[in-house]
């Protein structure tokens, strides 16, 4: 059996956005030896950028909701890159990053967000190690931005 992945999104009543540009001087993907690497991403839910700090202006809830608009805007690169998400076998490694205040400790919590995600998509292949941290801010003052390698088909 092939995987869908338009048919799953469509399953979890999903949708991708619009890939973004990149604010610097980089490029949104590489594919290289079967991996396709896709730099960090931030924080947009619907279209709006997600600011703040968790543990001073942010719930662990809403970090988990800008953590998973982080993956949803990983899978739109990955789709831009790869032509489609069928082409992902398995999401390797996650790299969080939550911008939160020194006391802040429920990291993991909030990249959550993204890593449910990917397992709401891929099922096992969706399983990935991860790196959850915190830090005391993120390009533009988003909230979170997380980073993303998936092991691919050859085109």
């Amino acid at each position: 059996m092939t995987y869908n992945a338009a048919a799953k999104l469509a399953e979890l009543g999903l949708s991708l956005p619009a890939p973004a540009a990149p604010v610097a001087a980089y490029v949104p993907t590489v594919e290289a030896g079967g991996f396709l690497y896709v730099s960090g991403q931030v924080s947009f839910v619907d279209g709006a950028l997600v600011k703040g700090r968790l543990g001073e202006d942010l719930s662990v809830e809403q970090g988990f909701a800008a953590a998973r608009g982080c993956g949803l805007m990983l899978l739109a690169q990955a789709e831009a890159a790869l032509g489609s998400l069928d082409r992902i076998v398995r999401v390797v490694k996650l790299g969080a990053f939550v911008a939160c205040t020194p006391e802040f400790t429920d990291q993991p919590k909030v990249a959550n967000g993204a890593s449910e995600l990917m397992v709401a998509m891929f099922g096992d292949a969706g399983k990935h190690s991860r790196s959850a941290v915190g830090v005391p801010s993120l390009p533009l003052g988003c909230a979170v931005e997380i980073d993303a390698v998936f092991a691919v088909l050859p085109a």
